[in-house]
């Protein structure tokens, strides 16, 4: 499980499943970031993580700030499903 910035918006919402950086990842929750002030285009906060992560992602087994966190141009990530069920 990781953190991925997202610089511009792909068109992803949460549940979201997404190819990076070779691998296959679902966006577990998507925080919208530079609508009002901040960057020139909106950034997307997400938790990203495989399938087998799921449970530990919604039990919160996790300490948020300790996730590694990657930064991607929203053009370096393809759009498998744009949303989730």
């Amino acid at each position: 499980m990781q953190k991925l910035i997202i610089r511009g918006d792909p068109g992803i919402r949460k549940g979201a499943v997404i190819e990076y950086g070779g691998e296959e990842l679902v966006c577990f929750g998507i925080n919208r970031q530079g609508d009002w002030h901040g960057p020139d285009r909106p950034q997307l906060w997400c938790t990203v993580g495989t399938e087998d992560e799921r449970e530990a992602y919604e039990r919160r087994e996790y300490i948020p700030m300790h996730l590694d966190v990657d930064t991607a141009d929203a053009d370096e990530i393809q759009v498998l499903q744009a949303k989730g069920n």
